[in-house]
């Protein structure tokens, strides 16, 4: 099975108007689905894994997720945190994805929280290159010396070849993927080309506009979804559902997040399967 033919790069963009506003004031990023291509110099970046769990901003007083949500993470584990800006994912382990999100949605910390841990991948700031920032990071955080609290790994990768020989190792371990970071970027607000995510499939962001019936098995709860993309593509996802997703499905107007393996001559994502609903 030739998945890795059908690679995606993902451009993952930052949209920090400044590092001093309110954090009530962050806005998500977008992102731009490429084709996979080989064009870049591997050499130039940084690579890590990806987490799959919920993105995190910590301003140096709560936590936020992309979209400026409030993250009631209980005190013990915000309260050594410094009082900068950093950029990281809650996460616990592979394949825990709606562990993770059940835990981090919730409007009062449980005991769930011994098991997230605070993955930093970033410290916001425009005047230093990411390997610099890396550095800032990752002694910073090691400095910390907190379970909970880890500086996300960054490493070298000599060849296109060994990266996607690198990524197959990582997805066959249970990782959603990596991480590229260009070591001489600065970080900037708005798009960046400089933040690339590499995983075997594709995948994109729609709004749900409607809610269509099951049948059969699945008679009484969620059959698929209609969504529509933001260049108005209107199409029905009917996989990637749990049975819980099924029961509790997501809201007209939420915006999802789905894979998919290419598009057809219409434009419409070929194969496209649920993943999570966006926070």
């Amino acid at each position: 099975m030739r998945m890795f033919l059908i690679l995606g790069f993902c451009l993952f963009n930052y949209f920090f108007s400044s590092l001093t506003f309110s954090a009530d004031k962050i806005l998500h990023p977008v992102q731009l689905a490429m084709k996979y291509h080989q064009n870049i110099n591997i050499k130039d970046y940084l690579v890590s894994e990806k987490y799959d769990g919920i993105r995190a901003i910590w301003n140096g007083k709560t936590l936020k997720t992309r979209s400026g949500k409030h993250i009631y993470a209980p005190k013990w584990f915000i309260e050594k945190l410094p009082n900068i800006w950093l950029d990281g994912e809650l996460w616990s382990r592979r394949g825990e994805f709606e562990f993770i999100s059940s835990t981090v949605r919730r409007n009062e910390p449980n005991e769930n929280w011994q098991y997230i841990k605070y993955m930093v991948f970033d410290v916001p700031d425009k005047k230093l290159s990411f390997s610099l920032r890396y550095e800032k990071y990752h002694k910073l955080i090691n400095n910390l010396n907190l379970n909970h609290i880890k500086a996300v790994q960054q490493f070298k990768v000599e060849s296109n070849e060994n990266l996607t020989a690198l990524l197959k190792d990582y997805v066959d371990k249970g990782a959603e993927g990596l991480m590229l970071h260009h070591q001489n970027a600065t970080f900037q607000s708005g798009r960046s080309r400089n933040l690339i995510k590499l995983k075997p499939f594709m995948d994109a962001e729609a709004t749900v506009i409607a809610l269509l019936p099951g049948k059969g098995k699945f008679k009484g709860m969620l059959g698929s979804l209609l969504v529509k993309t933001t260049s108005g593509i209107e199409f029905k996802i009917g996989s990637g559902f749990t049975d819980f997703e099924r029961k509790n499905p997501p809201k007209i107007g939420d915006i999802i997040t789905f894979s998919y393996h290419g598009l057809t001559k219409n434009q419409i994502p070929k194969f496209a399967s649920f993943m999570r609903i966006r926070h």
